[in-house]
């Protein structure tokens, strides 16, 4: 009987609710940050500018960083991540609110992703996955 072989990739699932209390700081750190962003081509920039300037959470989705999360962890090295951002209806003391309820099907989703490509790259969008 031989052993079976594990896996040496994880996932790792986090769901965040955020509370909005300045939206115009969140635009302008959002903002910033694709400023920063030196290798983002013109046209790329001029859309993410006017996607953050016109969603709160397409701010955010530019903000968040994975890496940020798992950096700091010995033995470790983020290979893939995707994440979303979308406004919610949210009532913390409705019984109807629980964090593992995944109703959404992520085909159907239309929320805002970024994904991370394990080479220090992220593509904001779908569409335009930058490598490199």
């Amino acid at each position: 009987m031989s052993t079976p072989e594990t896996s040496r990739f994880v996932r790792l699932r986090v769901e965040l609710v955020l509370e909005v209390d300045d939206a115009g700081a969140v635009t302008e750190a959002a903002l910033g940050r694709i400023a920063d962003d030196t290798d983002m081509p013109a046209d790329e920039r001029a859309h993410a500018e006017s996607a953050v300037t016109e969603d709160t959470a397409e701010g955010l989705a530019y903000l968040v960083d994975p890496f940020d999360l798992v950096s700091e962890i010995p033995g470790v090295e983020l290979a893939q991540a995707s994440w979303s951002s979308e406004r919610i209806d949210y009532d913390p003391d409705s019984p109807n609110w629980d964090l593992d309820d995944d109703d959404v099907d992520a085909e159907d989703e239309t929320a805002d992703e970024d994904e991370y490509d394990g080479d220090g790259d992220v593509a904001h969008d779908h569409e335009d996955e930058r490598v490199g």
